[in-house]
């Protein structure tokens, strides 16, 4: 295969969704969309109980 041959490949336009093509598209986008948040809310809620931790730790070292 030549370079002009890759290079003079026409793109071809994309077809429009159909109504039911959109409706899935988006759920699928809001799957993702709410896996993200949920790895986000994780971490925040594990980098909470780490500080509370060390916090705990602190004052139970600063009583003593």
């Amino acid at each position: 295969m030549r370079i002009t041959e890759i290079i003079i490949k026409p793109i071809k336009p994309k077809q429009p969704m159909t109504l039911s093509q959109a409706r899935i598209n988006g759920l699928k986008q809001n799957v993702e969309r709410d896996k993200q948040r949920l790895q986000q809310e994780r971490e925040q809620q594990r980098k909470q109980r780490e500080a509370d931790r060390n916090l705990d730790q602190q004052r139970k070292a600063a009583a003593l």
